[in-house]
């Protein structure tokens, strides 16, 4: 499992087309592998955001830096996590009833892998918490989604079996519901970075 795993992380960024078949092919009990991809890589960017702020501190520009207590910084970075997963879980849901409209052979379990796929760019950007400048994180953020979308848009008619014309209107509707949820997020996080302090 865990060599499929290395495998795919690396394929998605070297050979995305074929790895995406890979993916689909693979017979694996979907639903359990997914759930412990999906925390696992969550945690990548709420724990390099706990370490950064503390060990580190956070700054706007780079040029001043703010540290924050453990005892604060352990609740933001939890409460991060969270909203991480939540996230995931409602983009998961999503995609799973848009396959369901469109595809052949929809399932909740299918639909987490292939968001967790899809989102590992933005997971994996999540390491530039360790060095949590305001400008930097937006910057590697923005890059790691137009990647992710780039993933999903050609993933959805590889994944789910549907047809090129098909599979444009699901990656639209996918897409489309992503960034909103984006936008909510960043508002929720900068609603609990406010809080805390």
């Amino acid at each position: 499992m865990y060599h499929h795993h290395r495998k795919h992380f690396w394929g998605l960024f070297s050979v995305p087309h074929a790895e995406w078949k890979s993916i689909r092919d693979e017979k694996l009990d979907i639903t359990q592998f997914g759930i412990l991809r999906m925390i696992s890589l969550a945690a990548v960017p709420a724990v390099a955001f706990l370490i950064g702020i503390n060990q580190i501190g956070w700054s706007l520009a780079g040029s001043e830096f703010n540290k924050v207590e453990l005892a604060h910084a352990i609740p933001m970075a939890v409460a991060f996590y969270a909203l991480i997963v939540v996230f995931t879980m409602l983009m998961t849901y999503f995609t799973f009833a848009m396959e369901r409209a469109y595809g052949d052979e929809a399932s909740f379990g299918r639909c987490l892998l292939f968001v967790t796929y899809t989102a590992t760019p933005m997971f994996m950007a999540g390491l530039v918490g360790f060095i949590p400048i305001v400008w930097l994180c937006m910057t590697v953020l923005m890059v790691a989604v137009c990647y992710s979308v780039y993933l999903l848009y050609i993933g959805i008619p590889i994944y789910m079996n549907i047809d090129e014309g098909k599979g444009y209107v699901v990656s639209t509707g996918v897409i489309s519901a992503g960034l909103c949820l984006l936008v909510v997020f960043n508002v929720l996080t900068v609603i609990m970075w406010v809080n805390m302090f």
